[in-house]
């Protein structure tokens, strides 16, 4: 049985190529961009876009948002913000006497943290449980967020007035972490063309329950022992980097990444797959989400970044000494 064949009506993967292309209407050139984000939504999995400005970062999130559908939100991170400011507080009514609770802007299906690292660390620390539980708990109680319900993040990485960088526990949150670069000559050329005269408006595509079904389809991808096998050893790598081959990078690396970069790689994988639409999981494919999934997530020794190591040279490294299995699928079973 194919991959459209088992999902329910309406959620067919050649949605997900609709959906692809009615973002790239309004984004110029910034393909890994839109890919990643689209990946990230199947993989139930949070993304931190990061850029110089006006590489249209939160265009880029608030048009997925709109051909999505569902509820959104958008939320300016500023030195000021308080947590209540986004997760909700208890609000005193005298004509009643009594506390009522008023959820904050998270309760959408898309968040978008726009220059998340403006905010100070007990702002950013209030995302913690909204990202890993997808709840908030106010007052004793807990109240669950919409499904589905996505972190989209952007930050800007020159800048260091006014901005605190985003602690390690939080980046581990994320699924990934994307740097957006400057669009090329012609890229911008386009951009002149497009966006000069009527800017172009994205429409519909999906729905929230179609989105949710495809996530689980996207769970369902087959993963063959090899490949997880080669997950462990990537991640693996990078804690005990002479045991994988790597032995120089033992000086560069401070810790390995955690236990959440292997359910990142698979999860992530196998949304790229079913996006290609497949419905088993190749080592590419964990090899195209692997700088994305893994470099955000490393801690470098401080002679490393005294050197000015690029974590996601590291990562790139790791994939070419580490040897993928050679996996041989039935394309017919």
């Amino acid at each position: 049985m194919t991959v459209a064949e088992e999902l329910p009506s309406g959620t067919d993967p050649a949605v997900l190529r609709q959906t692809l292309d009615e973002v790239r209407r309004v984004i110029v050139g910034q393909e890994h961009m839109v890919e990643r984000l689209v990946v990230a939504l199947l993989a139930r999995g949070h993304c931190l876009l990061e850029g110089v400005p006006g590489v249209a970062k939160t265009l880029a999130a608030s048009t997925l948002a709109t051909v999505v559908g569902g509820t959104f939100a958008r939320i300016q991170f500023t030195p000021d913000l308080v947590p209540s400011d986004i997760v909700g507080t208890r609000v005193f009514h005298p004509s009643s006497e009594k506390f009522d609770v008023e959820l904050g802007p998270v309760f959408v299906n898309f968040l978008l943290a726009d220059e998340i690292n403006r905010a100070p660390a007990k702002v950013q620390s209030a995302l913690l449980e909204v990202m890993a539980e997808r709840q908030v708990t106010l007052a004793g109680v807990t109240h669950p967020l919409p499904r589905p319900f996505v972190v989209l993040a952007t930050q800007n990485p020159i800048e260091s007035e006014g901005v605190y960088p985003l602690p390690e526990v939080q980046r581990d949150r994320f699924l990934f972490r994307v740097r957006v670069p400057h669009p090329s000559a012609h890229e911008e050329l386009e951009i002149l063309h497009r966006m000069s005269v009527a800017p172009p408006a994205a429409e519909r595509v999906l729905e929230p329950s179609a989105l949710m079904a495809l996530q689980e389809q996207a769970e369902q991808v087959s993963v063959h022992q090899l490949v997880a096998d080669y997950v462990v050893r990537l991640v693996m790598s990078t804690r005990s980097p002479a045991e994988y081959g790597v032995p120089d990078l033992a000086e560069t690396i401070e810790i390995g990444v955690s236990p959440r970069a292997t359910l990142g790689l698979v999860a992530a994988g196998r949304a790229l797959a079913l996006l290609r639409g497949r419905d088993y999981l190749l080592p590419d494919d964990v090899r195209d989400v692997a700088v994305d999934v893994m470099a955000h997530r490393l801690m470098l020794t401080f002679d490393a970044l005294a050197d000015g190591v690029d974590p996601e040279q590291v990562v790139r490294q790791i994939l070419h000494t580490v040897p993928p299995p050679l996996v041989v699928w039935n394309q017919n079973r």
